[in-house]
């Protein structure tokens, strides 16, 4: 007897065969349909289903349908044993958090999530099954990542993902380890942005014609040094006098790019929304000069030639080199959105050009705009006594 491809015999051990058959009848009941799809660009066939009202997705890591119906089956099966025999199946953090992923597929905050997973993966042990993680593992990410001069933010959004991952492995029914996470204080200090002079300290850090140690002479440097350099450097151009969030401008291609009508067409995907900025003279004068030598569709491209991703160990350096203080990538952003306000843009103005969905955001710079209202008051008194003389 064959049931789904398995050949039921008095062999075949009867837990197993109970197993089986449980699943037979579950699909049955649900029109007896395989799902096996595929998903995106990917070659791989994904197994995906849902059972007690819980979404199961998986990549089979195979291009072959009919072993990846044949792992449907066997996770079936698992899931099957779990219920009515009260074992839970264990996962590992890897293939956890590759179900947490999908899942999260389409959200607007989904493509930050891809840009930490390349972290998570490095530092964490991905191998370990999710209920052998222990808080001491937690420890050392927190550790790693404050030796690496990341901020309190990024720390605690990586430990919110895996956070995430854990509550729904637990969801879907995997055993999980209860741990505790460690705390991480956001700092309350002043909205930091970059002084004209410090500006001037971190170009001078980034120029990709500087010497300095480590570096050879410019004219013994191959060409993908150099290119690193200069990109690193042009980046924190556009991000200075764009005020866009990194990932927007690391990842940006050339069709959003109008060189004629020196505009940007900038698409958000944090807020799912576009903003058209127009480029000041020296955002013009870079990306002209990038134009001229464009090899792919993107802005920024790593060495496999696709976008650039998270890469910003080159500006963090830099950083630290020019001595400044309490300073990150995103402080530019800041930098940006603090001129406009000093000089008689509103938070409402503002708020239009960070693409921010919520003026709440927006807020944290009101006070600077409080101090230019005053500003503005004692000189309409100035002006009122001066006249009443």
């Amino acid at each position: 007897m064959f049931l789904y491809g398995w050949r039921i015999s008095a062999q075949m051990p009867l837990p197993l065969m109970l197993e089986l058959m449980m699943v037979s009848a579950s699909n049955n009941r649900i029109g007896n349909v395989m799902s096996i799809v595929k998903r995106g660009n990917s070659k791989n066939w994904y197994i995906h289903f849902q059972f007690n009202g819980q979404t199961y997705i998986r990549s089979s890591r195979t291009t072959n349908k009919k072993i990846a119906e044949q792992m449907e089956i066997e996770w079936k099966a698992k899931l099957h044993s779990q219920q009515y025999q009260g074992r839970k199946q264990r996962i590992t953090l890897a293939d956890a958090f590759e179900q947490y992923k999908l899942s999260k597929q389409g959200i607007a905050s989904y493509r930050n999530l891809i840009a930490h997973e390349t972290v998570l993966r490095r530092l964490l042990p991905m191998k370990k099954h999710i209920d052998e993680l222990k808080s001491q593992d937690l420890e050392k990410f927190k550790r790693d990542r404050i030796a690496e001069g990341v901020g309190a933010e990024s720390i605690k959004y990586g430990l919110l993902l895996i956070r995430g991952t854990l509550k729904f492995a637990h969801q879907l029914g995997y055993q999980v380890s209860d741990i505790a996470f460690p705390q991480i204080k956001l700092p309350k200090n002043s909205l930091r942005y970059l002084s004209d002079d410090e500006e001037r300290r971190l170009l001078v850090a980034l120029d990709p014609m500087r010497h300095g140690a480590g570096l050879p002479p410019v004219a013994e440097r191959s060409a993908e040094m150099q290119r690193f350099l200069q990109d690193a450097y042009d980046l924190v151009i556009l991000l200075l006098d764009t005020g866009a969030r990194y990932s927007e401008i690391a990842n940006i291609e050339w069709q959003r790019i109008d060189l004629v009508a020196w505009s940007i067409h900038l698409w958000r995907s944090k807020v799912q929304n576009e903003t058209i900025l127009y480029m000041s003279d020296r955002v013009y004068q870079v990306l002209s000069r990038r134009s001229a030598d464009k090899s792919n569709q993107y802005v920024f491209n790593n060495r496999a030639g696709s976008s650039r991703g998270y890469c910003t160990q080159a500006i963090r350096k830099a950083i630290l080199r020019a001595g400044l203080q309490n300073v990150r990538v995103h402080t530019l952003r800041h930098t940006h959105a603090s001129r406009l306000v000093q000089n008689g843009m509103s938070v409402y103005e503002v708020k239009e050009i960070l693409g921010h969905s919520d003026i709440k955001t927006t807020l944290r710079y009101s006070h600077l705009e409080l101090r230019q209202v005053t500003s503005k008051a004692r000189d309409v008194i100035n002006r009122l006594n001066q006249t009443s003389k």
